[in-house]
């Protein structure tokens, strides 16, 4: 058995190596074309070009360092049969050293190799809906939609409003808004599932700890393209905007609610004070929804022993607790436990996104050494 697992090893040793041969001789085409004077002043493809370059540089460049380190093992490897003792010593403690780094690169480039999720650098829509706990879910609903918002405005996105249903007590019964930015997706996909809470409520008069749960949804921009849908197939109903709003709210059927007729999904959308903003917002909303089912259908088919609760977008289970009396947040998919509840409230979700990243990166390179498709 053991005799087996070191053939598997070597063989997908051998087949990293090949690949990221084909990486390499890869970039050393497109450094010849970038060289031609045609494609030089051609800007779209010189920009072409020069992205794929600069994506395929970060996988190279340690490959030809990995490559630099065997050719120093070898040589150190034909020292050990040196007359010279001394030689023969220094010569071990390099090997030492170059293996500890050989086995570095590899894991550097095994993860280099896995395939990229092609939705990372897309914009969200955020949903955000009270669970379980009456109105202090819908408070704890306000309370993560506003973590979201700071940590946005830290990593320069921009938030827009799409539709909110706020309570009498100031929670939110359902908040929905769209996040733009450069990888907002990539940071916060692994925020979808349950997130419950435990706290005393401001209307516990005996102090008693109470649980409730929100139910979080990050879901991709999706684009016409990638979601195609027949106008036949919707019902689109215009009605008066209910909730803050003057006068307006009142007079004027600015708030639209769109039905998907073969699905079933309802969107509604009503912060825009005009129809047409609200019917756009509204089919964003959709599209992204279709998409989302779209997405999670593909991963049914996977096998089992290959999903996880993120990558099959299975959002039934409870994946998060924020404990107020301890100051703690657990999240159980991974068994992070930090005591800095107030500031990751505050919107310092580093710390628990770069936890999830590399978690799920490490199952997926133990799912699949060499990644087939990379």
């Amino acid at each position: 058995m053991g005799k087996c697992r070191d053939l598997q090893g070597v063989r997908a040793k051998r087949d990293m190596y090949e690949k990221l041969t084909g990486v390499e001789e890869r970039l050393n085409e497109l450094e010849a074309a970038m060289a031609d004077p045609d494609v030089a002043s051609d800007r779209e493809s010189y920009e072409k070009y020069s992205r794929e370059h600069a994506d395929l540089s970060r996988i190279v460049t340690p490959f030809r360092e990995y490559k630099r380190t065997l050719s120093d093992i070898e040589d150190s490897s034909e020292l050990l049969q040196d007359k010279d003792p001394e030689i023969r010593e220094l010569a071990r403690q390099e090997l030492r050293k170059l293996n500890e780094k050989k086995e570095r690169l590899e894991q550097e480039l095994k993860q280099l190799l896995l395939p990229t999720d092609p939705n990372d650098d897309k914009n969200v829509i955020l949903e955000i809906r009270a669970g379980t706990g009456g109105e202090e879910a819908a408070l704890f609903a306000g309370d993560l939609y506003r973590m979201y918002i700071r940590y946005a405005e830290n990593r320069g996105w921009k938030v827009e409003p799409m539709d909110h249903h706020a309570t009498g007590g100031g929670g939110f019964k359902e908040i929905i808004s769209m996040i733009h930015g450069r990888g907002a997706y990539s940071r916060l996909k692994f925020e979808s599932g349950i997130h419950r809470v435990q706290r005393v409520p401001e209307t516990e008069a005996q102090g008693r700890i109470h649980t409730s749960a929100v139910t979080v949804a990050v879901l991709p921009e999706a684009d016409e393209v990638e979601v195609n849908i027949d106008p036949g197939d919707l019902k689109i109903d215009v009605y008066r905007a209910s909730g803050p709003g003057g006068q307006h709210v009142n007079k004027t059927e600015s708030a639209v609610r769109i039905t998907h007729l073969p699905t079933g999904l309802v969107v509604t959308c009503q912060d825009e004070k005009s129809q047409l903003k609200n019917r756009h917002k509204a089919m964003k909303v959709l599209q992204a929804r279709l998409f989302d089912r779209k997405l999670q259908e593909q991963n049914d088919k996977i096998s089992e022993e290959r999903k996880s609760q993120v990558g099959s977008g299975d959002r039934s289970g409870r994946i998060r607790t924020y404990n107020f009396p301890q100051g703690r947040l657990t999240d159980h998919r991974i068994g992070l436990t930090l005591y800095k509840l107030d500031a990751v409230l505050q919107g310092e979700l580093d710390d628990v996104v770069d936890e999830l990243i590399t978690y799920y990166q490490a199952q997926a390179m133990q799912h699949d050494e060499i990644p087939a498709d990379a």
